[in-house]
């Protein structure tokens, strides 16, 4: 039963994020290669081990606040199931071995777990409390991610592709946010006290900004994409790429981005566009 309400309390739904480790070899063509396999996985184990390690530690640090939210009091740790000493003795394990595993695989893998821990320990200690800085550390986790991909199997980063995926990232982090600031004025809840220092205007900003960039590098990495493939599934990938942008930010716009992941499982046009998308880099790539 402990074992059931530990593995609860370091969230596996949330570990769906960990596919954006996939992202760089695939979109490379070496997914199916065994050594970038290999490494994919090794990734992805790394990433889930210390993703899961993180949370605790968010968890622990913010048990009397949850205590007090409307469904993050059902958080193992909040709801006084796991106790504070069986998740803190969990974390210890985890964030070290999520660094064993990277390191089994290639020092620069190791590297980028280690500042992917850094960051979040730092975010959890007390930056998530600072406006703009938590907004960059969220964020990061997000980037970190998909250059993990690319260390663990030896492949070329684009400049494209990395603005592409961290203003992506920044978008789905301000788009959290104002999700979240939309629950509190229309509850009052206390979710998050650095809500208190953004404005709704602010965050339609951010991710407005961070949408256009991404677009717009996005693009620019797909028509890169066709010089090197001579194909044109890439440059087709744009469309589906834009629509299911605008169709994501309709879910941001209304303040139902608090938590992307359910958001991306749950609604079937935006699978629908997502497939689409992937098929035609896949088609890009293989055809």
């Amino acid at each position: 039963m402990q074992l059931r309400v530990l593995i609860r309390a370091c969230r596996p739904r949330q570990w769906i994020k960990n596919t954006l480790v996939l992202a760089a070899p695939t979109a490379a063509g070496v997914d199916l290669e065994p050594r970038a396999a290999l490494g994919m996985v090794v990734a992805v184990i790394a990433f889930c081990l210390a993703s899961s390690g993180i949370y605790l530690v968010n968890d622990i640090v913010d048990v009397e606040v949850d205590r007090a939210h409307a469904t993050k009091r059902r958080r193992p740790i909040a709801s006084g199931e796991l106790s504070v000493r069986a998740a803190w003795t969990a974390a210890a394990v985890l964030l070290p071995a999520a660094l064993v595993v990277s390191a089994l695989l290639t020092w620069q893998l190791f590297v980028v777990v280690a500042i992917y821990e850094a960051v979040q320990v730092w975010y959890c200690l007390g930056m998530k409390h600072e406006p703009v800085i938590e907004l960059t550390s969220v964020a990061s986790g997000f980037l970190l991610r998909a250059i993990a991909g690319g260390v663990a199997t030896h492949v070329e980063l684009s400049q494209w592709f990395l603005i592409a995926a961290g203003f992506g990232s920044l978008f789905m982090a301000a788009g959290k946010r104002y999700a979240e600031m939309l629950v509190v004025q229309d509850t009052e809840a206390a979710i998050r006290p650095v809500l208190k220092r953004y404005t709704p205007s602010y965050l339609r900003f951010v991710w407005t900004l961070s949408a256009g960039v991404m677009v717009t590098t996005y693009a620019l990495w797909a028509f890169t994409m066709r010089q090197a493939t001579l194909s044109e599934w890439s440059v087709g990938s744009i469309v589906p790429f834009v629509v299911a942008l605008l169709r994501y930010a309709v879910d941001v716009d209304s303040g139902a981005a608090g938590e992307p992941e359910e958001i991306v499982l749950h609604d079937r046009l935006l699978l629908m566009l997502g497939g689409i998308w992937a098929a035609c880099l896949i088609s890009s790539v293989y055809l």
